[in-house]
């Protein structure tokens, strides 16, 4: 039979790895809910929009106020599982992709391929990957825009805007020049060297980026978070077109493109 002295112990070492694990837990959750606030926030507001959704009509949808929306879309509150996993569903994403641990939206389709099904299905009105796309360019467009008019410089906002013209210019005719009959009497440039000139060029426009920046010491004090507040509207697809351009480029440097 169990001594008195014997059970009392097993009862505190029971008590003590409860405790243990409880602590846990809640560590395991407050770092959670770091992740939480640095990305989900962003990423809601952002398919929010993507889907030209008010936050009353996705508020109602999913059962709360628009104003606890608007907290969590601003990360002034941390929302709970139950809501994460909603969100989830609504969206038809992944908790993953909310929490910004992937910018893959489920685990079964990359965005991308899922948007160029959509092609296939649905080539008159436009698919869904046209659509996100030029979403991000305009948006992120008109932040770098912004960020230009904030530092004043005429000679480096011209030299932004050459980089981006010329980027725009030889893609238009890229895709011009695959009817090889299409007359060419818009171009000054021959047909045969543009692509070449153009990259030339844009490789000398980014030296006087760099060059005025770094002889002007034109500088801005920026992170994540000013970004966010600054640009509220056109942030969550600036921090999209990184994470989608990030991860093409290490695409091609892995050989997987």
């Amino acid at each position: 039979m169990l001594s008195m002295h014997y059970i009392l112990y097993i009862i505190r070492a029971n008590s003590a790895l409860l405790f243990l694990k409880i602590k846990l837990i809640i560590l395991s959750l407050k770092m959670r809910c770091q992740v939480l606030n640095k990305d989900f926030p962003r990423i809601i507001t952002f398919l929010r929009k993507e889907r030209g959704l008010s936050q009353k009509q996705v508020a109602g949808d999913m059962g709360i106020s628009q104003a606890l929306l608007s907290h969590y879309e601003k990360g002034i509150r941390e929302c709970g599982l139950d809501f994460l996993v909603k969100t989830a569903e609504y969206y038809g994403v992944s908790t993953d992709y909310l929490l910004g641990r992937t910018v893959q939206r489920n685990f079964t389709a990359d965005p991308f391929e899922a948007a160029e099904k959509e092609v296939v299905i649905n080539t008159e009105k436009g698919s869904m990957i046209n659509k996100i796309n030029r979403s991000l360019l305009m948006n992120t467009t008109s932040v770098i825009y912004d960020l230009l008019a904030k530092i004043g410089n005429k000679h480096l906002t011209n030299a932004v805007s050459n980089y981006l013209m010329s980027a725009e210019y030889v893609i238009f005719r890229t895709i011009y020049n695959s009817e090889k009959n299409n007359s060419q009497t818009m171009f000054s440039l021959d047909k045969n060297r543009y692509r070449n000139l153009t990259d030339a060029s844009m490789i000398l426009d980014l030296e006087l980026i760099n060059e005025l920046i770094e002889n002007d010491k034109l500088t801005l004090t920026l992170s994540p978070d000013v970004i966010s507040v600054c640009f509220e509207k056109d942030a969550p697809s600036l921090f999209n077109l990184i994470q989608y351009s990030e991860r093409n480029i290490k695409n091609v440097y892995a050989g997987k493109r």
